[in-house]
């Protein structure tokens, strides 16, 4: 690692310089954060499981037509991303109560939401993430109106899809965060694509059955166990990194 030049480094994941122009390696981290920093700590072998569970669910959404960054994984802890623009603005979809939003409307955790709810908060660990508005966003210059209509389109379709896929898999998805980049072609033409991960870091995951949280709200409320949880939602999607073979494989399914 020390080798090859770090681009950026964040809490959980480093940047690394790719090998070909308009590439990045991304390594993840076992370092776990909460509450903006406040809270610290190691989770034992979370950045292969999130390496592992990211790469398989941006795969799932390539096929169904959501460009994203990621190329492929190169080995236990590390994938192949392309260089992109990050928009500095996390996208948050909720269809079940929990979290801020139970603080900020005195919602009861659980609370099924009316419909799925897309938020946006500033990415700015310094201010705390605020949540702003689209207004705030355009009239800041962090994203153009057509990007935002773009943003929020593939966020609907990424989440109806997920939460699809974790329903079968015996997992309610209580909400989780996007984050999306703008990808230059050599003719200087731009897309938005998701970049990021989606892993149990970002995602709120409930067992169907008995509510039981297998996200990264172990940690965050010392309720233990962090590590199975995690292994648990890759056992379940069926790619746990001690398998030895080269494809993916799908799914399990829950009955």
């Amino acid at each position: 690692m020390s080798q090859r030049r770090k681009i950026y480094e964040g809490k959980a994941k480093v940047l690394f310089e790719g090998p070909e122009p308009g590439t990045l390696v991304q390594y993840f981290k076992d370092d776990a954060t909460a509450f903006n920093n406040e809270k610290k700590g190691t989770i034992a072998g979370k950045g292969v499981l999130n390496n592992r569970i990211s790469e398989y669910l941006m795969l799932r959404l390539n096929e169904i037509g959501i460009p994203t960054h990621f190329m492929r994984r190169l080995n236990m802890r590390e994938q192949l991303v392309r260089e992109v623009e990050i928009i500095p603005v996390e996208v948050v979809a909720r269809n079940i109560a929990a979290g801020s939003i139970c603080k900020r409307f005195n919602i009861e955790e659980g609370t099924p939401l009316p419909r799925s709810i897309i938020e946006y908060y500033f990415k700015n660990d310094e201010l705390g993430d605020p949540l702003i508005s689209e207004e705030h966003i355009t009239a800041f210059g962090w994203a153009s109106p057509p990007e935002i209509d773009e943003i929020l389109s593939m966020s609907l379709r990424i989440n109806d899809f997920l939460s699809g896929l974790f329903l079968g898999i015996g997992l309610k998805l209580v909400d989780f965060k996007l984050e999306f980049g703008r990808l230059y072609d050599e003719n200087d033409q731009v897309r938005i694509v998701l970049a990021d991960e989606i892993s149990p870091d970002g995602c709120r995951l409930w067992d169907v059955k008995t509510n039981e949280k297998m996200d990264k709200d172990r940690f965050r409320r010392d309720l233990g166990g962090v590590e199975e949880a995690y292994q648990e939602v890759a056992r379940r999607l069926g790619i746990l990194p001690e398998s030895e073979q080269q494809d993916i494989k799908g799914p399990e399914t829950i009955q």
